[in-house]
C-alpha cells in the first residue's frame, strides 16, 4: 500500500511540476485540461503496473512509465525545443525526486509510520510549489528566453544526477537504510548546484536589464537631440521668414495697388504653406516626454502608421520624467513593431495620456494574432530576446507603485498604466 501511494503521489506531483515549469504554447485553460487528462491516464497506468509486477520491477519501470510521456507532453505543449525542453523536464525530475527522497528519509527515521510519510510529502510539496510560484518561475521563464548557450552542459550535469539517483544507487528511499541516507544527500547536493545556476541566471538577468536600460537611455538621449535639432531648424526658418516678411509685404502691396488681388492672395497662400511645412508640433509641455513622443510618432508616421494622440500633461509630474519616458519609449516601440506586421491600411496607434489628478496612460494598436499572457497577465514573448520592454515597464511599476494592464479585445492590443 505504501509503495502504491508513493508511485501515485509522485505521478500527480510530476504533472503539477510539469505544469509549473512549462511555458505552454496554448492557453492556460487548455494546457491545464491536457495535463489533467494525462495525469489521470498515467495514474491508471501506474496502478496497473503496481498490480501486475513485483515491487522491484514496479519501481524500475515507474520512471520510464512517467518520464517518456512527460517528454512527449513537453514536446507537444512547450514553447521551447532542444536543450531548453530537456532542461524543463530535468528541473521537474529534480524537485520531484528531492521531495520523494527527503520524505522517504523522514518516513524511515519515524519507524515507517505511514501518516508521517503522507504529512511530510504534503508539507514539502506545498513549500516547494510555493517557492516555485513565488520566486523561481518568473526567473526560470525569463532565462529560457535570454540564455542562448551552455544548455547542453547544464542538462548533462542534471541528467548525471538523475541516472545516479534513480538507477545506479540500489534500494529505495524510505525502505533501505543506505538509500534513505545517500539519495537525499545527493538530492540536496544537486539542489545546491541548481541554486548556483539560478544565482548565475539572476546575474544574467540583471546584466540584460542593465543593457536594456542603457539602450533606452541612449534612445531617450537621441530623441532629445533630434527634438532639439528640429526645434532649432524651425526657429531658423521662422527667423528667415520674419526677415523676408518686409519684402513679401512690399510685393503684396504692389500687387494690390495694381488691382491684381488674386495673385496677391496666391502669393500669401504660398508663404503660409511654407510656414506650415516648417511648423514644429509640440505634443506636451514636459520636454523629455515631448521629445519621446515626437521621435516615436515621427517614426510611426514614416512607416505609414496613423497616429491619434490626446495628451494633457502639466509642466511638472509627480514621477521622474526620465523614467516615465522610458516606459513610453518601450510601449510605443512595441506598438510600432506590432503595426509593421499589418497591411498599411490597418496600421494605427492611439495614445491617450493625462497628468492630473494622476498619471493615466493608454496606448493601443490593432493586432490580428493571438497573444499569450502568463499568470500575472503579462504578454509572453514568442521570440528570443523579446519581452524586455514589458519587463522594464513592470520594473517601473514596482518602483513607483503604479499599476499596469495588458489586454487584447476586439482586434486591439491595449496597454494601460495608472500612477
Amino acid at each position: 500500500m505504501v509503495e502504491l501511494f508513493i508511485m501515485a503521489y509522485l505521478t500527480v506531483l510530476y504533472m503539477i511540476m510539469a505544469f509549473l515549469f512549462m511555458d505552454s504554447r496554448y492557453s492556460r485553460r487548455r494546457t491545464l485540461f491536457i495535463v489533467s487528462i494525462v495525469t489521470l491516464l498515467l495514474t491508471a497506468a501506474v496502478v496497473a503496473l503496481y498490480r501486475s509486477v513485483d515491487m522491484d520491477a514496479a519501481f524500475w519501470l515507474f520512471a520510464m512509465t512517467i518520464h517518456i510521456p512527460l517528454i512527449l507532453l513537453f514536446f507537444t505543449l512547450s514553447r521551447f525545443r532542444g536543450w531548453r525542453l530537456i532542461f524543463q523536464q530535468l528541473s521537474v525530475v529534480l524537485f520531484c525526486t528531492l521531495i520523494h527522497h527527503i520524505s522517504g528519509l523522514i518516513y524511515y527515521l519515524s519507524g515507517s509510520r505511514f501518516w508521517v510519510l503522507v504529512l511530510s510529502c504534503a508539507i514539502l510539496s506545498a513549500w516547494v510549489i510555493w517557492f516555485l510560484v513565488r520566486f523561481l518561475r518568473p526567473l526560470f521563464f525569463q532565462i529560457l528566453l535570454e540564455l542562448h548557450r551552455g544548455w547542453w552542459l547544464i542538462c548533462l550535469v542534471m541528467a548525471t544526477y538523475y541516472i545516479i539517483a534513480v538507477y545506479l544507487i540500489p534500494g529505495y528511499a524510505g525502505f533501505d537504510r543506505s538509500s534513505s541516507i545517500i539519495k537525499p544527500a545527493i538530492a540536496l547536493l544537486m539542489l545546491g548546484v541548481y541554486s548556483i545556476l539560478m544565482f548565475l541566471f539572476l546575474n544574467v538577468r540583471k546584466e540584460s536589464e542593465a543593457r536594456h536600460s542603457a539602450q533606452m537611455s541612449a534612445l531617450q538621449l537621441s530623441a532629445l537631440r533630434s527634438r532639439m535639432e528640429a526645434v532649432k531648424a524651425a526657429e531658423d526658418t521662422i527667423r528667415t521668414e520674419r526677415h523676408d516678411l518686409r519684402h513679401r509685404l512690399q510685393a503684396v502691396a504692389e500687387l494690390v495697388s495694381r488691382g491684381d488681388n488674386q495673385t496677391a492672395l496666391e502669393f500669401l497662400d504660398a508663404a503660409q504653406k511654407r510656414l506650415d511645412e516648417r511648423k514644429e508640433i509640440r505634443w506636451c509641455r514636459p520636454p523629455v516626454l515631448d521629445a519621446v513622443f515626437s521621435s516615436y510618432f515621427d517614426q510611426a508616421q514614416r512607416q505609414g502608421i496613423q497616429v491619434e494622440a490626446k495628451l494633457a500633461l502639466p509642466d511638472a509630474l509627480q514621477v521622474n520624467e526620465s523614467e516615465l519616458a522610458i516606459v513610453l519609449a518601450n510601449a510605443l516601440e512595441n506598438a510600432i513593431h506590432a503595426n509593421l506586421t499589418l497591411p498599411p491600411a490597418l496600421r494605427e496607434i492611439r495614445c491617450k495620456m493625462v497628468g492630473s489628478p494622476g498619471v493615466m496612460l493608454e496606448i493601443s494598436n490593432p493586432h490580428t494574432g493571438e497573444i499569450s499572457f502568463d499568470s500575472s497577465g503579462l504578454p509572453v514573448a514568442k521570440k528570443e530576446g523579446h519581452g524586455l520592454g514589458v519587463q522594464s515597464i513592470c520594473a517601473f511599476c514596482r518602483k513607483n507603485g503604479a499599476v499596469c494592464q495588458f489586454d487584447q479585445s476586439d482586434g486591439w492590443f491595449r496597454f494601460r498604466l495608472v500612477l
